[in-house]
């Protein structure tokens, strides 16, 4: 695994990409993810790691956008999780199942041939 490109987030809000050596936006981070890079964002002058807030900032943009996924009803359910007590068990199982997802939707379709409905073909009775 490679590192995490790291990113400071500064007082006045920006975002420095130290890799490229350039601001970047939420939008751009989402790029990086996009592109399967991880990202390590730490607050300035303190040195606070701040990745999970800005992850979930950059999903906040991405879901006001045309790209939004998430439904109402999902958004619901995940914060009635949070009255749960099994947290951790809510995280793996939401991490599972994207998982699962995304690699089944990476595969290339593939062509069934023969019954759609798995009908055995029909045979003639011998005498």
């Amino acid at each position: 695994m490679s590192k995490p490109r790291l990113i400071k987030k500064y007082p006045n809000r920006r975002l420095y990409d130290t890799g490229e050596s350039r601001y970047i936006t939420l939008h751009d981070i989402a790029g990086l993810l996009m592109q399967e890079s991880d990202v390590l964002v730490l607050e300035q002058p303190s040195g606070r790691d701040i990745t999970h807030s800005v992850l979930l900032q950059t999903v906040i943009e991405l879901e006001a956008s045309a790209l939004a996924r998430l439904s109402i009803h999902f958004l619901t359910s995940l914060i009635r999780s949070y009255a749960t007590a099994n947290a951790g068990g809510t995280a793996l199982h939401l991490e599972r199942a994207l998982e699962t997802y995304l690699a089944t939707a990476a595969r290339p379709a593939t062509h069934v041939s023969g019954p759609v409905r798995g009908d055995a073909p029909q045979h003639a009775a011998t005498s």
